[in-house]
């Protein structure tokens, strides 16, 4: 049996690993063999080899082949969709309200599911979340008092601090920016509360 190339295994490796973590799937036979420029059934026995030298694990099906890298980053990450201008109508993680996805350490986020907002406007720059910011946003239908939360205010999504007027008996949401009034709602749809805010530093 001729001696498998290193090049192409390291190849072979590198393409599933950049189409993986573009496209959150793994890649097909054909689609490797079509990008590297050898056949399928080439590219077939390559991985055949590779999987029997542990390089590649494919014990799940082939759609979910993973490298030692692919392993190592599921268990230590977390992959967050971001979410842009969500439309009227629409659940805030609709498919065609996600823009991509994020992977985030775990042990940072800790427990719960979550996803990343775009922030828009400036009514929350007194919580030091600016215009385009990226906000993580841990989902939950609850909030305490004074949390930054997203809720949906006649279908669109919104960031703002939770609060409860009591004298009103309605929702409070306080934008952070002095130049905006508060808003008073009888019942909001909170889809979750932000956690941390991505930005670069100035």
């Amino acid at each position: 049996m001729r001696s498998k190339s290193e090049e192409l295994m390291t190849r072979i490796v590198g393409y599933i690993e950049s189409y993986y973590f573009d496209k959150k799937c793994a890649p097909t036979l054909q689609e490797i063999a079509d990008a590297l420029g050898y056949s399928k059934s080439c590219i077939a026995n390559y991985v055949q080899a590779m999987i029997g030298r542990g390089m590649l694990d494919c014990s799940s099906g082939w759609r979910s082949v993973r490298t030692p890298k692919m392993v190592k980053v599921s268990s230590d990450s977390k992959l967050l969709p971001t979410v842009g201008d969500v439309a009227c109508g629409t659940p805030i993680l609709a498919e065609e309200n996600i823009e991509g996805y994020f992977s985030f350490s775990a042990q940072i986020l800790g427990p719960g599911e979550f996803f990343i907002l775009r922030a828009k406007g400036d009514s929350m720059i007194g919580a030091n979340i600016d215009d385009g910011d990226l906000v993580i946003v841990r989902q939950q239908d609850t909030a305490k008092e004074g949390e930054v939360v997203v809720a949906l205010v006649n279908d669109e999504a919104t960031l703002k601090r939770f609060y409860i007027d009591k004298k009103r008996k309605k929702i409070r949401l306080h934008p952070e920016n002095p130049d905006l009034s508060d808003m008073f709602f009888d019942k909001v749809d909170i889809q979750g509360v932000a956690i941390k805010v991505i930005k670069d530093v100035k």
